[in-house]
């Protein structure tokens, strides 16, 4: 038998096999168990999320309730108390804050070094960030319905299709907004500059919205602040959930919606890239200083 007849006969090696489903679904399972330990084992976290929106609806609705009335507007058809007309806003408030929570864990992450071990895994960037995304919005999710559980003691009693219907409206929300603090934390060296940005983000995201009162006041007392309104992207993550609660969909935020979630997400995987990315440019950077 010659080399060559030899030879031939040796098998060659099969092509490397790609991630199957299987693998993909592991993985993110591993990213949202991570996560959902984390905020069980984080108890006072959980305590804040609702403490924040429960003195709004408890203490400054009950202070307003005369002095800020509400027209018959959509999605009511009847007029609607005040905690009412703002509970929309402040579950808006608890996605936003915990958005801006989550990509701060990023930013801790990244310092302590746990975020370089998860992208430096086999698995592609895109699909690791968007695992962590989800992961944020499940919590956030969670933390919603336990304040409208509350708030249902608080004669907040919308139709129980509601609860069903603003499930994909939260979804969504959650989506944006967790992506806008994903691609805020790949702007941020240091944790400490961190607090900073968040209120330079939050309260002006949140007080220029109709979170607490209705576009067509804001348009009266200021046209300006009215314009700023319709440029703020949460404004139509409230007015999503706002008609989801009742269940109406809104197409004209739903849309717009959509619209931030693909801007902020692609924004943040680029920005998570080593090659193209913010944060590729930081650590060149930081090993050339």
């Amino acid at each position: 038998m010659t080399l060559q007849s030899a030879t031939s006969r040796i098998p060659e090696p099969a092509p490397r096999q790609g991630f199957g489903a299987r693998q993909y679904l592991v993985c993110l399972k591993g990213i949202l168990v991570r996560e959902g330990l984390r905020f069980l084992n984080q108890r006072e976290r959980f305590v804040s999320s609702l403490v924040r929106p429960l003195l709004w609806l408890f203490v400054f609705a009950a202070g307003f309730r005369q002095v800020l009335g509400v027209s018959i507007i959509p999605p009511y058809k009847t007029y609607v108390l005040y905690e009412v007309f703002i509970t929309p806003g402040l579950c808006g408030m608890i996605l936003l804050f915990s958005g801006m929570q989550s990509s701060l864990s990023m930013v801790y992450d990244r310092e302590m070094g746990n975020m370089r071990t998860l992208l430096v895994s086999p698995f592609p960037r895109w699909f690791l960030l968007i695992s962590k995304l989800l992961a944020g919005v499940m919590v956030s999710i969670m933390q919603v319905y336990a304040f409208l559980a509350i708030a249902w003691f608080w004669d907040v009693r919308p139709p129980w299709t509601g609860y069903l219907m603003i499930l994909p409206a939260l979804f969504l929300s959650g989506m944006m907004l967790c992506s806008l603090g994903m691609l805020l934390s790949s702007m941020i060296k240091q944790l400490e500059n961190f607090a900073g940005v968040m209120n330079f983000v939050i309260f002006p995201m949140y007080f220029a919205s109709p979170a607490l009162y209705p576009l067509w006041r804001i348009q009266e007392s200021s046209p300006l602040l009215h314009k700023i309104c319709l440029a703020n992207p949460f404004t139509y993550a409230v007015e999503l959930i706002r008609f989801a609660l009742y269940g109406e969909v809104d197409r004209g935020p739903l849309l717009i919606v959509v619209g931030f979630t693909v801007l902020f997400l692609g924004g943040a995987i680029l920005a998570y890239d080593p090659s193209i990315g913010l944060l590729g440019r930081k650590q060149d950077n930081g090993g050339n200083a």
